[in-house]
């Protein structure tokens, strides 16, 4: 024990001879611990909001659009016809086991008028099951009811950039909104979602009941027509249930025959979002792979400050051979002093990279999250890269003929 601590204080002791070599030695070490920590926590960032994307939008979800028709021998594109109706979500929604809840949408743009306020936004023809499958809360007022549905009531529940944009400084609930010159009184304001991975804005539109949707403000090509029939699955396990039972169900009340494409497309929203985040960790994963080069090159230089320090310090290992230290001492000695440098590096670098996270977060805006695992992960890495590249300086050196390095000058 005496002897492991002697040791420990003449490595100590052998850094302090030399400040200004060892601070540039630790140097590249900082810098590689601070980029391991910095790209981590772009990608953690990165990944966790895309996370928080997703569970705004809601869990199992599937939806289901008008698919590619063939009209005249011309083939067009997914959403091109209508093909989908109120009796088709009822259905799926009786008839599919693995659906927990159903909502149509029949949806459009139009201009929304309060006052001397006016604001473009979506408006969505919809049924009270909406604000379940999306798990979507108020944090005002009331949802309309399946009462507003059967009698097509003017009522509507506005998002929160709706009501920043059109109700400044007004309490929105119980104010009548003009859309398309009809008057709407506002039942209820929509909890904030924020924007969807891809971008959208999910506050920005108008919920009304579906039937004042189709008969009042956008009109039908037939009867109970919609655009979208969001779904909700009653489990993740249940996803690929739903999206067969849906698939059989739409082709038989559409009358497809066999062999013919389907004029729907079912989408597994979840799975695309999921693979989304995937990415997203991939990519943190990659960023930090590319900046423990930095760190590998810090090692390297450990490894070279270290063969100098053999070269130098010859004649004080052969001092030390001859009043007998054994091998494992002049090893131990030099593997220390990699360590030290690489472990005090290390720590300068873990204050390094979260600041620097900091700064890059509030001068590029971009979301990062510095996380115990990333620094505990480029610590223990520093010191890894510490020992692995100090090991050949310190065998060299316990390689040593001590007569030869009393011999050295």
């Amino acid at each position: 024990m005496i002897d492991s601590v002697s040791t420990v204080r003449i490595s100590f002791r052998a850094l302090r001879v030399n400040k200004m070599r060892s601070g540039l030695t630790m140097l590249g070490i900082i810098i590689g611990v601070g980029a391991v920590i910095i790209m981590l926590a772009v990608g953690s960032g990165a990944s966790r909001q895309i996370a928080a994307q997703i569970a705004s939008v809601g869990s199992n979800l599937l939806m289901i659009v008008p698919g590619a028709t063939t009209a005249g021998g011309v083939r067009m594109g997914p959403g091109s016809q209508p093909t989908l109706t109120v009796g088709d979500a009822e259905a799926v929604k009786k008839e599919c086991p693995a659906v927990e809840d159903v909502a149509p949408i029949h949806s459009g743009i139009a201009q929304v008028v309060f006052g001397s306020q006016n604001w473009s936004t979506g408006i969505w023809g919809t049924t009270p099951s909406m604000l379940a499958v999306r798990e979507w809360g108020l944090s005002a007022g009331r949802p309309f009811t399946d009462e507003d549905i059967k009698s097509g009531s003017k009522v509507a529940l506005v998002g929160q950039t709706v009501v920043d944009n059109v109700f400044v400084g007004v309490e929105p609930v119980g104010q009548i909104i003009r859309i398309k010159n009809m008057p709407f009184v506002v039942l209820g304001v929509l909890d904030r979602k924020g924007q969807t991975p891809n971008g959208m804005d999910q506050d920005d539109n108008v919920m009304v009941p579906v039937t004042t949707a189709q008969k009042a403000l956008f009109g039908t090509s037939f009867p109970g027509m919609v655009r979208i029939i969001t779904v909700k699955a009653k489990g993740p396990d249940q996803l690929a249930a739903a999206e067969h039972q849906i698939n059989a169900l739409l082709r038989q009340r559409h009358r497809i025959a066999p062999g013919q494409d389907d004029d729907f497309t079912v989408r597994n929203l979840t799975s695309m979002m999921e693979m989304a985040q995937q990415a997203a960790s991939v990519m943190s994963l990659l960023l930090g792979a590319i900046a423990s080069v930095s760190l590998v090159v810090g090692g390297i230089g450990i490894m070279n400050i270290m063969l100098v320090s053999v070269t130098e310090r010859t004649r004080e290992i052969g001092i030390r051979m001859a009043v007998g230290a054994r091998t494992w001492d002049i090893r131990l000695q030099f593997l220390i002093e990699a360590l030290i440098l690489s472990l005090i590096g290390g720590l300068c670098g873990v204050f390094v990279g979260a600041i620097g996270a900091e700064i890059l977060a509030a001068v590029a805006g971009w979301p990062v999250s510095v996380s115990p695992a990333s620094i505990a992960l480029a610590f223990g890495f520093s010191g890894l890269v510490g020992l692995f590249f100090g090991f050949y300086p310190a065998w060299k050196a316990s390689l040593l003929n001590p007569i030869d390095a009393l011999r050295y000058e």
